[in-house]
């Protein structure tokens, strides 16, 4: 099946910005040139990389790249003395893989850019195509200008290794709601939502985290216990194979919390939706304002939660 082939098997009508882009892409494909999807957030970049990643010859990894990359800063600091760590990092995430997709790549931190240089030199190396999605171009990444130049050679080897396409349609596709398509999208935002009972400890990954109850396979977390707290990916991955309904309660507006807070929440979302969990938020605050403010790099979780806006 070619590119065109498993878009059109997904049932939706492409607008003008996507048929250009799969049209570019479908050339790329060919040639097994690596890809840098761009664009707003809601034009469809997650869809038409997941397509063209389909549709590759194995063996492949696809990733979400803020888990990945925590990944591999822990795989990094487990060996840091020894000669060529990151390299022997990539083996172990990657096996065989010769085709890794990243969803959502961005870079506003020095030492996270430093990183990403290291594991794109190791990448070209190992001879691996990647197709990447951003919202933002490969010259926006790092923005700040006090740090930018620190990236620059980063940015070269990813407009060496990968085409640069651009999807900036006019439609922003989380705006037409329809009837659900998932699971997920069955969730909604409410003011209240009393957990069923006591609160228990869940074992996970060898340690404990706090749910403020459960019913059968619904879960209820305290944002605070969930967010606030050395929780990580692999522990939602975890806690998402055992419960397809869950709640967080106590949403606060994020610009209130750390970084590391947002980037749990971030995280949350992305793990339910590609589990496809059913997820309600009880917060006191519209999604706009939970998400409103001076923050950055939540433009793909805002496009996720819109899914389940019911209350502006």
């Amino acid at each position: 099946m070619d590119l065109q082939q498993r878009v059109s098997v997904s049932g939706y009508v492409l607008d003008a910005a996507q048929v250009a882009a799969v049209e570019r892409l479908e050339e790329l494909q060919g040639r097994r040139r690596g890809v840098y999807l761009h664009g707003p957030v809601g034009r469809g970049k997650s869809f038409l990389a997941d397509a063209l990643f389909e549709v590759l010859p194995g063996p492949k990894k696809r990733v979400h790249f803020h888990s990945f990359f925590q990944e591999l800063h822990r795989r990094i600091s487990a060996r840091l003395h020894e000669r060529g760590a990151v390299a022997k990092a990539v083996k172990e995430l990657l096996g065989r893989a010769k085709v890794l997709a990243f969803d959502e790549l961005h870079v506003h931190d020095v030492g996270d850019a430093m990183l990403m240089t290291q594991l794109l030199e190791e990448l070209q190396r190992r001879q691996v195509m990647i197709i990447a999605t951003s919202n933002y171009p490969p010259d926006g990444l790092l923005p700040d200008p006090l740090y930018h130049d620190h990236f620059l050679p980063g940015i070269a080897l990813i407009k060496q290794m990968m085409d640069v396409v651009s999807l900036d349609g006019a439609t922003d596709y989380r705006h037409l709601r329809g009837k659900p398509r998932s699971r997920f999208e069955t969730g909604e935002i409410v003011q209240e939502c009393t957990p069923p009972g006591p609160p228990v400890e869940l074992e996970v990954n060898g340690r404990a985290i706090t749910a403020l109850g459960i019913d059968d396979t619904k879960v209820w977390f305290d944002f605070g216990d969930l967010c606030e707290k050395p929780t990580s990916t692999q522990d939602y991955l975890v806690l998402a194979r055992r419960h397809d309904d869950w709640v967080i309660t106590g949403v606060p507006r994020l610009e209130h919390r750390d970084r590391e807070a947002r980037q749990r929440f971030a995280n949350v979302v992305d793990v339910l939706v590609d589990a496809d969990v059913r997820l309600t938020l009880v917060s006191e605050h519209p999604l706009s304002e939970i998400l409103g403010g001076e923050v950055r790099d939540l433009d793909r979780t805002a496009s996720r939660l819109e899914l389940i806006n019911t209350t502006g």
